[in-house]
């Protein structure tokens, strides 16, 4: 308040005369004045540059905003790339917490209109308000103080939020209720209910509202202005929804046909195996295809895996296992039920398997039921998991036979310019193809195939699906061929050289500027699938050259030109999210590339480190916990190796050999 306003108070108007201020403060009070700044408040304020009362457990800043209070010092603190990516994650985590009070405050208006106002239809003001007041929050809600608001906003939250605010009710005292004809207005509420994730039941209500005030034409949100430090518009439509677009619904040619927009699954399972039916919809599927996820928004879900649930009995049986031993990883469930249950259904899935086989039908079916046993596998599990299994090779040598008997290969190649849909099942069995032939050390099944896509420029689907661009995926394909070509003594050290330094220009054209790679995420939090596409392909591009050196003859991971491209690799790999949201799980070959040609001394093991703390328990599990236990013994035999002076190189395929494990890494 002013000197001026604060002269002029009182209903009567009679002047104050202010106070004089000091000439001159004390040196007393100047000394009080006088702010020490703290050292010990939460790191999050002090990222934030705000002040922090240092309440004990979390304060009250970072409370309010649903953000996590760390007194001790985070491994983000000590790096200022990854403190400028957790300054824009507290960003977006008070963005959605302002926009969810913000959604509040509408729904609270919309809440309180007058009950005298109200005609046509009930509203909620016309019950008793016992039970609205006496409600504890839920757990799951927004509001909730155990919410986590590190993950993502859920868009179902919104969908029960009344978006049009009712009109303001004005009750001054120059209101004067009947000198103009009132206003009406309609609201329609409708309300889906949804079971397991399926929408069933729809109720829609109209309610009318009378008010002598017009509405206003776009009703605006409050502002935030204590908040100085984010000052983007979080409303710039462009911005939130990143200007990109996303794969096209149609993109792909399912065995199954075109999904239905309004498709509902009906899988029907015994009852002693819906919780696994249950748990592989809830926590599995979304661990499968998190690529095709963000390109399209639950696709991998109503496209990919419901519809195939329904009519293929042989993929219900392979789901059904996977969620089995995913609840055996994560809940540490022992006994025989568990183990049963996996046994079980896989031996269900191999046996309509071989009776499909014997009968020569439903080919489609078999090849779908075969990937999902191979590429789901890729998911869930730990390293150590010893049930007897058949190998994901041999599973792989039935779907090989398969896509030749479709002439699925022949439908890529001469039928890509007149069919805009590439067939799903060959693009999986390609990426598989591609990746599990260097597991092997074998040239890929359909290698021909991939080189005449690389020569025409047309697309397999593998960027929409994984996330790498096709033409690399056609490159690392060739690398393999060679590889193999090397490993059978079919070539000698000087072709040898020549084919890697043809491979090594190939990549060259490939290269982007670097400015081109971004963080994938825009300020307002969302996604960007073409950036996130062109960050993977770095990724894969970097690795594949570090695998395409590794073949030159007598080369050694003490060499500059390696250790070179292993800092570089680990640069990139900053463009990657991390944690149990982010994309690790999708690198997992770049991965084991790049960290079996690192040293002791290499950042890349600082920094894997660092991701698999960020990745929690979720890294132990999968592909990605599989990848971690052999570069684990590849570093022992390694570092063993280098301080025994012998300098002799670990591969990690002979570590595998050594071990018996026939992991697929992709």
């Amino acid at each position: 308040m002013s000197t001026q306003s604060a002269a002029q108070t009182g209903k009567s108007g009679t002047t104050v005369a202010p106070k004089a201020a000091p000439t001159k403060a004390s040196p007393t009070k100047a000394a009080t004045k006088m702010h020490r700044r703290s050292r010990s408040g939460c790191f999050t304020c002090r990222l934030r540059r705000k002040k922090c009362d240092e309440g004990k457990n979390q304060c009250k800043a970072c409370k309010h905003l649903g953000l996590k209070c760390e007194y001790k010092r985070p491994m983000w603190w000590s790096n200022n790339e990854q403190r400028k990516q957790q300054k824009e994650t507290i960003k977006n985590i008070i963005k959605r917490t302002k926009l969810t009070e913000k959604t509040s405050q509408i729904g609270t208006s919309c809440a309180e209109t007058p009950p005298g106002l109200s005609h046509s239809l009930p509203t909620s003001a016309t019950y008793s308000e016992a039970t609205a007041r006496t409600r504890a929050p839920s757990i799951e809600s927004q509001n909730s103080p155990s919410y986590d608001f590190t993950q993502p906003l859920s868009h179902d939250y919104y969908d029960y939020q009344p978006h049009v605010a009712s009109p303001p009710y004005d009750t001054s005292a120059h209101y004067q209720p009947f000198q103009s004809t009132p206003y009406e207005v309609d609201i329609k509420t409708e309300r889906q209910m949804f079971v397991n994730d399926i929408p069933t039941r729809r109720d829609s209500t109209i309610s009318t509202f009378s008010t002598y005030q017009p509405p206003p034409p776009q009703p605006t949100l409050p502002s935030f202005p204590e908040d100085d430090w984010i000052n983007e518009n979080i409303y710039n439509t462009g911005d939130m929804f990143s200007g990109e677009e996303g794969l096209d619904l149609d993109f792909f040619d399912f065995s199954h046909g075109q999904p239905q927009a309004s498709q509902q699954a009906l899988i029907q399972v015994d009852d002693c195996d819906r919780p696994l039916l249950d748990h592989f919809i809830d926590n599995v599927l979304r661990l499968i295809f998190p690529i095709l996820e963000v390109n399209q928004h639950g696709s991998a879900r109503s496209d990919v895996i419901l519809p195939a649930l329904e009519s293929n009995r042989c993929y219900l049986h392979c789901c059904l296992s996977v969620s089995a031993i995913h609840l055996k990883s994560t809940r540490g469930l022992q006994g025989e039920q568990i183990d049963n249950d996996i046994l079980r259904h896989r031996c269900a899935t191999i046996t309509e398997l071989c009776g499909a086989l014997n009968n020569d039908s439903n080919h489609l079916q078999i090849l779908e039921a075969t990937l999902g046993m191979i590429f789901f596998q890729c998911s869930v599990g730990r390293p150590s998991d010893a049930l007897p299994d058949v190998p994901w090779h041999a599973h792989f040598e039935a779907a090989t036979s398969l896509v030749r008997k479709l002439e699925l290969p022949h439908a890529m190649v001469h039928d890509n310019d007149a069919r805009m849909h590439p067939p799903f099942n060959m693009t999986l069995a390609s990426w598989i193809d591609i990746l599990g032939a260097t597991m092997l050390g074998r040239s890929p099944q359909f290698a021909d195939t991939y080189r005449e896509k690389n020569q025409s420029g047309s697309t397999s689907g593998l960027c929409e699906l994984m996330g790498c661009e096709d033409s690399m995926m056609y490159l690392i394909s060739e690398i393999a061929c060679l590889d193999a070509l090397k490993s059978a003594n079919g070539i000698n050290d000087m072709q040898v050289c020549q084919l890697i330094g043809s491979l090594g220009k190939s990549l060259d054209t490939t290269e982007v500027p670097p400015e081109s790679l971004t963080w994938p995420y825009s300020s307002t939090g969302a996604i960007r699938p073409r950036q996130l596409s062109r960050n993977m392909t770095a990724i894969f591009r970097v690795a594949a050259r570090i695998y395409l050196c590794s073949l030159v003859p007598h080369a050694s991971k003490d060499d500059p030109t390696m250790q070179a491209l292993i800092e570089r690799f680990t640069a990139t790999l900053l463009l990657i999210p991390h944690g149990p949201d982010g994309f690790d799980r999708s690198i997992v070959w770049p991965l084991l590339i790049a960290g079996s040609q690192s040293t002791a001394r290499s950042i890349f093991r600082q920094a894997l480190a660092g991701r698999i703390a960020s990745l929690g328990e979720h890294a132990e599990f999968g592909s990605f916990g599989r990848m971690v236990r052999l570069l684990q013994e590849v570093w022992c035999q390694s570092d063993e190796a280098d301080r025994a002076g012998s300098g002799q190189n670990v591969h990690w395929r002979d570590v595998m050999q050594q071990k018996g494990w026939d992991f697929l890494l992709i």
